[in-house]
C-alpha cells in the first residue's frame, strides 16, 4: 500500500508542506495501532523521510495482524520497521530506548461499539497504561489520539468549542464507551505527566477520511458512502440525512499530528478538524451521486433505529485555532479528498 501512487502523492506534499522534520533523526518511534489509518499514514511520513531524507529513524509498529502490516508496509524487505505482535493492554517490553510513542490503538467503530464495547473501553484504558509505562522508562512524549467525542453534548450558548470546553456525556448509553474512556485516558495522560513526569500531546481528532480507512460495512457515514462509489453500488441512507458533518482529509490530519507531535511546548491539548465545508450528511450523499455520474448510484432512504451507534445530539464546531497557531491549515477540499480515496481503492 506504500507505493500506492496516491500514498505516495500525499507524501510528497506532507514532507514538502513546510515541517522541519529533522528532530527525527536518528530517534526511534513506536506506532500502537499501526494498522489503522492515521497510524499507518504516520509510519509511511517515517518510511518516507527515511526513503527520501535518510533520516535513519527506527520504526516500532505494534499490530495485532502482522500479515496486514506487511501488505501496508512490505517490512520484510526493508530495515527500519520493527513489528511487535501483541494487545496493547498486554506490557510492552521493548530493547531500544523510545523517543516518540503515537499511541492510536483503539476502535470507533460503530459495529464494534454494539459487539465488543469491553474491548474498545480496555484498549483505551489498559493500553493507555500499557503505553504510559513504557514512556516513563524512556522518558518519551507521547502523542495520544483523541476524539471529539469526549466533549459530549455541548450547552446551548457554546456554537465553537475550544479545548477548555466540555459538556456531558450519559455513561449508561452504550456509545459512551467510546468517548468515556478516551476520556479517562486523556486524565491518565495528566495523572501520569503529574506524578512521573512523562510528556505528553492530547490530539482531539474529528471525521478524518482517506486512503487505508476501512470500506467494508464499517458503519461511520464517509466509509459507507466511499463504499458504495467504489463498490458501485447505491447510497442507502439510514437516517434523514439532515445531520451535519465536517471532514478533514487525512494529509491534513497528519500534518496537524507532525506539529503536535514537534510541538515544544509540553503537555497539550490540541482540535483537529477541517471546518471549512460543513455539509449534511443528504447532501454530501447527492453530491457523490452527481460528482460520480459514470457509476449510475442513487439515494436511498432505509431509515433505522441506530440509537447505540451515534451520537444523537447536535455537533458543534471545533475550534482549532490553538493548532493553526502551530503554522497548520486544512488545504485538501472535500471533493478533492474523496476524489484521492475514491482513487486510491480503484487503483487509478
Amino acid at each position: 500500500m506504500y507505493n500506492n501512487k496516491i500514498i505516495q502523492k500525499d507524501m510528497k506534499e506532507i514532507i514538502n508542506s513546510g515541517i522541519d522534520f529533522s528532530s527525527f533523526m536518528n530517534k526511534t518511534v513506536l506506532i500502537t495501532g499501526a494498522n489503522g489509518m492515521l497510524a499507518s499514514y504516520y509510519m509511511y511520513v517515517l518510511m518516507y523521510l527515511n526513503d527520501h531524507k535518510k533520516l535513519n529513524i527506527k520504526i516500532y509498529a505494534l499490530v495485532r495482524n502482522i500479515k496486514k502490516l506487511e501488505d501496508l508496509t512490505n517490512y520484510s524487505a526493508r530495515n527500519d520497521i520493527i513489528p511487535i505482535q501483541q494487545d496493547v493492554c498486554e506490557k510492552i517490553e521493548l530493547q531500544d530506548k523510545i523517543d516518540y510513542i503515537i499511541h492510536m490503538a483503539s476502535s470507533a467503530n460503530p459495529k464494534t461499539i454494539v459487539k465488543d464495547p469491553v474491548g474498545i473501553i480496555k484498549a483505551n484504558i489498559e493500553g493507555t497504561f500499557s503505553v504510559l509505562e513504557l514512556a516513563r522508562k524512556n522518558n518519551a512524549k507521547v502523542i495520544f489520539t483523541s476524539t471529539r467525542e469526549i466533549y459530549g453534548k455541548m450547552p446551548s450558548e457554546i456554537n465553537e468549542i475550544r479545548e477548555e470546553n466540555m459538556g456531558s456525556i450519559n455513561p449508561i448509553e452504550l456509545r459512551s464507551c467510546y468517548p468515556e474512556s478516551k476520556r479517562m485516558a486523556e486524565n491518565i495522560m495528566v495523572s501520569y505527566s503529574y506524578q512521573y513526569g512523562v510528556d505528553y500531546c492530547i490530539s482531539r481528532i474529528a471525521h478524518v477520511y482517506g486512503p487505508g480507512m476501512n470500506i467494508d460495512g464499517d458503519g461511520r457515514i464517509m466509509s459507507d458512502l466511499i463504499e458504495a462509489v467504489v463498490k458501485k453500488k447505491n447510497i442507502v441512507l439510514k437516517s434523514t440525512g439532515e445531520a451535519e458533518r465536517a471532514f478533514c482529509y487525512i494529509t491534513d490530519a497528519i500534518k496537524a499530528l507532525y506539529l503536535i507531535t514537534l510541538d515544544k511546548n509540553k503537555n497539550q491539548v490540541y482540535n483537529i478538524a477541517n471546518e471549512t465545508e460543513t455539509i449534511t450528511i443528504k447532501k454530501l450523499a447527492y453530491n457523490l451521486v452527481d460528482w460520480y455520474k459514470d457509476e449510475n448510484i442513487e439515494v436511498v432512504f432505509d431509515i433505522k433505529d441506530e440509537k447505540n451507534k451515534y451520537v444523537s445530539f447536535k455537533r458543534t464546531k471545533l475550534n482549532t485555532d490553538k493548532l493553526e497557531a502551530l503554522g497548520w491549515k486544512p488545504n485538501i477540499a472535500l471533493k478533492e479528498g474523496i476524489d484521492r480515496t475514491v482513487k486510491y481503492f480503484n487503483n487509478n
